[in-house]
Order: C-alpha cells, then sequence, then structure tokens
C-alpha cells in the first residue's frame, strides 16, 4: 500500500518553494531593519508551558494541541504558536534581564489539529516577532508599524491595522460582568460554543464567526467604556502613534485575541480590495505571560502571520514573487566524447558563482538543447570533437540566438560579464 501524507499535512513543492524563499528573505531583510534579531526554537516543549501560557480556556489548549508522553514520563507538545516559547527562551537566557528589551523574530511550523481547510493545515507555518521588556505603547506602535512594513515591501495592497484594546487585569473584570449580562439574556441565539464560553471566557464571544453569534456580539457593549485611566490612556496613545507615521486603522469593539495572554492593544493586518478584506496577521500585547509561566513581569507585544495565508493572499492579489530559480548556464554535449568536459565546465561554472545544469542521463544533444530551452537558461556551452580540438566552447545566447567560440578557461568570466 502507498503511503502518503497524514491529512492536514502537505508537502511544499518546487512550483511552490520558491515564493517561500522570497517572502523569508523579504522578511530576514525587513526584522534586521527594525533590529530584530533572529532565534531558532525547539519544536516541542513541556505541555505545561502552553496550557499555562496559552490558557487552559483556549481553544488552542482544549482541542487543537498535539500532545504526548515521551519515554521519561513527561508530557510533551509540538508547538501550537511561538510567542510562548519565545518568552520561555528569554527568560530562561536571562535576554531581558536588568530591565533590558531583547526584538526576537522566528519563523517555522507550528501543530494543532483543526479541521483543513484552503490555507489552514494542521502543520503550518509562521513568521513571527516579538518585543519583549517593554511596556510603553511606542513599542506597540513600532510592531504594528513592522507588520505593515513587511506586507508592504511584499506588494500587498490595501494596508489597513484593525485596532482594538483588550484592557487589562484590573479593568477586564469589570467588562465581563457587562458581557455576561448582556449575552445571559441572548442564549437561545449562541452556539454551543459560545455558550460554554460564557462562564470560563465571554471574551471570546467576541470572536465568533457564526452569524447568529456576531449579531449578539455587535449588539454587546464596547469595551471601550470600562477601560481603566491606564489602559485608556495607553490606547490613546497608540492610536496617536499610528496616525503620526500615517498608517491607515480602525477601531473593532469585537477584535480580540485567541490566546489568554494578551493585555491591552490587539490589532490585525489587513490587506484587500474593493471590502474583500484579507487578514494577514495579528497580535498585539501580553503584559502577564510572563509570570504565568512563573518568571518576572516582563510587558511584551508582538505579532504572527501564517506563511500559507500569506503566500495565498499574495498570488490572488498578483504579487510579484521575483524570478524563480533558474540555471544561467546550460552544458550540452554533442556526443559521448564530450561528457566529461561539459561536467568540467559546469564544475568551473558553479565555482564562478554561477548557476549552471548538465545532462547525466546520456541523452541525445538534441534532447539536450531542448532541455536548455525549457530551463530558462539564458546561455547555453556546447561542446562536441571539434570544439575540444580548439579548446573552445560554443557560446550560445538563448535570448537573441547569437553564438560565439570562447576559450574553456574564459567562459565563466565571459558569461559573468554578460549575465542579466
Amino acid at each position: 500500500m502507498e503511503i502518503k501524507a497524514p491529512r492536514g499535512v502537505r508537502d511544499i513543492l518546487p512550483d511552490e518553494s520558491w515564493k517561500w524563499a522570497y517572502v523569508m528573505n523579504v522578511a530576514a531583510k525587513t526584522m534586521a531593519d527594525y533590529g530584530f534579531s533572529e532565534v531558532h526554537l525547539p519544536l516541542f516543549e513541556h505541555t505545561e508551558l502552553f496550557s499555562r501560557g496559552v490558557g487552559e480556556t483556549t481553544d488552542i489548549v482544549e482541542k487543537e494541541m498535539y500532545t504526548f508522553t515521551d519515554r521519561g514520563d513527561r508530557s510533551i507538545t509540538l508547538r501550537p504558536e511561538a510567542t510562548a516559547g519565545m518568552t520561555r527562551a528569554a527568560l530562561e537566557h536571562g535576554m531581558c534581564a536588568q530591565g533590558s528589551a531583547a526584538k526576537l523574530w522566528c519563523w517555522g511550523p507550528m501543530f494543532r489539529y483543526e479541521r483543513p481547510q484552503k490555507g489552514r493545515y494542521r502543520q503550518f507555518y509562521q513568521i513571527d516577532a516579538e518585543f519583549l521588556g517593554t511596556a510603553g505603547p511606542m513599542a506597540d506602535v513600532e510592531i504594528i508599524d513592522l507588520s505593515a512594513e513587511l506586507f508592504r515591501r511584499l506588494g500587498l495592497r490595501n494596508l489597513e491595522a484593525v485596532i482594538n484594546s483588550v484592557g487589562c487585569p484590573k479593568c477586564r473584570p469589570v467588562y465581563r460582568e457587562a458581557l455576561l449580562k448582556h449575552f445571559e439574556g441572548h442564549k437561545e441565539e449562541l452556539c454551543e460554543d459560545c455558550l460554554s464560553r460564557m462562564e470560563r471566557n465571554p471574551l471570546r464571544i467576541l470572536d465568533c464567526k457564526k452569524p447568529g453569534c456576531g449579531a449578539v456580539a455587535d449588539a454587546a457593549p464596547a469595551i471601550y467604556e470600562f477601560l481603566c485611566d491606564e489602559c485608556r490612556e495607553h490606547y490613546e496613545e497608540v492610536k496617536a502613534g499610528l496616525e503620526r507615521l500615517g498608517i491607515p486603522y480602525r477601531q473593532d469593539k469585537r477584535l480580540v485575541r485567541g490566546l489568554d495572554y494578551y493585555t491591552k492593544t490587539a490589532f490585525e493586518i489587513l490587506s484587500g480590495d474593493l471590502g474583500a478584506q484579507n487578514a494577514v496577521c495579528g497580535g498585539g500585547r501580553y503584559d502577564n505571560l510572563s509570570e504565568s509561566i512563573g518568571g518576572p513581569h516582563l510587558p511584551s507585544v508582538g505579532f504572527a502571520c501564517g506563511m500559507d495565508r500569506v503566500v495565498l493572499v499574495m498570488e490572488e492579489q498578483g504579487c510579484s514573487f521575483g524570478r524563480a530559480p533558474h540555471a544561467a548556464v546550460y552544458v550540452a554535449a554533442l556526443d559521448a566524447s564530450a561528457r566529461g568536459a561539459a561536467q568540467k565546465l559546469t564544475h568551473d561554472l558553479r565555482q564562478a558563482g554561477l548557476a549552471a545544469e548538465q545532462d547525466v542521463a546520456g541523452r541525445s544533444f538534441k534532447a539536450q538543447m531542448k532541455a536548455a530551452g525549457a530551463s530558462g537558461a539564458e546561455w547555453t556551452c556546447i561542446l562536441g570533437p571539434e570544439e575540444l580540438e580548439k579548446g573552445v566552447a560554443a557560446v550560445k545566447n538563448m535570448g537573441d540566438g547569437t553564438q560565439e567560440n570562447v576559450p574553456l578557461a574564459e567562459v565563466p568570466a565571459y558569461i559573468a560579464g554578460r549575465i542579466k
């Protein structure tokens, strides 16, 4: 029986992987420009990191985590998100000791058990950026600016920040009671999931995408009326900062993040045309995550975006991914006597920093020239008995069809000086 990939995962094949490489190159440059350093985190962590950090009542912890017991009888979980791991790493390695801040980013696979659909997989990939150890609203603005700039550089159109405040442990309980009172009067209109959320985390009802729950949530009181002075001032300064930088934004009282660690600012970046909006990232502030996993108070803010989703939106909007990788030079052997020389010339071209391909299957010259055309190579080097006798290669410009004999030792420099 043929073994295939498990449901909900996929292979990212060459016709797509080069697009991912383009996105990652743009992301790495953007992060560096904003002073963020790259880290690489473990694919699995102790389960407690996520149950305590992300929240026991979240869908991730309750329904979506891939958790197993290892041979040491420890509960281990494949990471469902990166923020908790990033915070753990910063604490463990003293990156925010003595009041210092850390600007970190990472990318890689995350794992959640959920229903597979277009753009959503059980193994998915995220870019994640975290500004750890900063309490002020200017850090929130910098993170939103960073995310918007990343997508601007990727060519996404009509970027807009959608923002909200989710308060803090001081003012959120008052808002929670107001929400409960509102939802109690509309129980019959809520789905089963939202009914179970009522007592545990009624803010999550605001995030429900089902029409009935959405209508009830639209009529719910807004959190702005319940913010404490500190949260209100923080939120106003975030809005002022976005206006200062010319970043378009709108407020959405229903915007909450799906994880318990968020405080104050929550945001998404949308990209779309004519109202057909696409959320390409989400993030916000999480001032109490560190304490929930046993660390000191470490106010922080960050965002994450799904690579699958970003590439999909870029394709839908016709964004450029640059040029797909291709061989700049194809080396063709006219007959068997020239194959060794063709292999040596290919090696020399590669050592000169040129992308070069050759035939290794002993195909006919006609088949090799057909492969050269299909490869997208800009130049083809032809070697046969006559060329070998003269110590040259026939170098053909595949764009205009012109051809010139070039001494073998000079071919790499000749092509390098004319490559587009």
